[in-house]
C-alpha cells in the first residue's frame, strides 16, 4: 500500500457495523450535552470521505453533514481553519443553529449558505484538513480513512476527470496537502482509522474496516 510520506500503515483491522462504529466514537465523547457530537472525518481526496459521512447521516438519526470544501470554496485549499472555527464549530459548541455564508460565496454569486438546525445530536464535518490542531478543541472524536494513493488517485480521476485544467488544479493542491499533512498528522490524532477507499474484497455494505489510531 502506498501512503502519504511519514504515515504508517495500520493494522489490527476488524470489521464492524456503521452503529458499532458511531457507539464507538459516542464513547470518546461521552459526557456531551446541550450540543451535538462534533465529528471529524478526514483524508485525502478519493478516500470516501464524503461517502462515509453521508452513511453516517443517514444511520444516526437527527444528523447533519458540513463540507470542508463548502468553507474553502474560492477561498484557500487548507487555510480556512478561522472560518471554520469562528462561523461553524463554536456555533455548534454553543448548541445554536448554523446559517454561515462565506464571503467568497456572495463574491462569486453562489447561491444559499451553510446550515445546520439548532437541536441536531450528531454534526459530522468531512473534509481533507479537518483534524488539524487549531481545531482539535472543539472536534470530540474522529475518523481518518487510509487507502492506497494509487487507488484514491484513481477514483478521482473517474470523479473529476482528467483534464489539463484538473491537473493543475490537483499540483497546486498537492503543493499544500503534503506538508500540511505532514505536519499535522491526522492519523495520529484520530479516534479510529478507517479504510478507505475499503480493499477489494471487503463489501462496504457489511460495514466498516476499522484499525487503531497509528503514531
Amino acid at each position: 500500500m502506498r501512503l502519504h510520506e511519514g504515515e504508517p500503515e495500520a493494522t489490527g483491522w476488524q470489521s464492524i457495523t456503521v452503529l458499532d462504529a458511531v457507539g464507538r466514537l459516542r464513547a470518546a465523547a461521552p459526557d456531551v450535552a446541550g450540543r451535538p457530537r462534533v465529528i471529524a472525518v478526514d483524508g485525502r481526496g478519493g478516500a470516501g470521505k464524503t461517502m462515509l459521512a453521508e452513511r453516517l447521516r443517514r444511520a444516526v438519526p437527527n444528523s447533519a453533514v458540513v463540507h470542508t470544501d463548502d468553507v474553502a470554496w474560492n477561498h484557500a485549499y487548507f487555510d480556512w481553519g478561522g472560518l471554520m472555527a469562528e462561523h461553524i464549530l463554536e456555533p455548534l459548541h454553543r448548541g445554536a443553529a448554523v446559517d454561515y455564508r462565506p464571503g467568497a460565496w456572495a463574491a462569486h454569486g453562489r447561491p444559499g449558505s451553510i446550515t445546520v438546525p439548532a437541536g441536531a445530536d450528531w454534526v459530522w464535518v468531512e473534509g481533507t484538513g479537518i483534524i488539524r490542531r487549531e481545531l482539535a478543541r472543539w472536534l470530540d472524536a474522529s475518523m481518518w480513512l487510509q487507502g492506497d494513493l494509487d487507488e484514491q488517485e484513481r477514483l478521482l480521476v473517474d470523479r473529476d476527470g482528467d483534464s489539463a485544467e484538473q491537473q493543475e488544479h490537483i499540483a497546486n493542491w498537492l503543493r499544500e496537502e503534503v506538508p500540511f499533512l505532514l505536519r499535522e498528522q491526522p492519523w495520529a490524532h484520530a479516534t479510529m482509522i478507517v479504510a478507505g477507499p475499503p480493499p477489494h474484497g471487503h463489501d462496504p455494505a457489511s460495514g466498516l474496516l476499522v484499525a487503531p489510531p497509528v503514531r
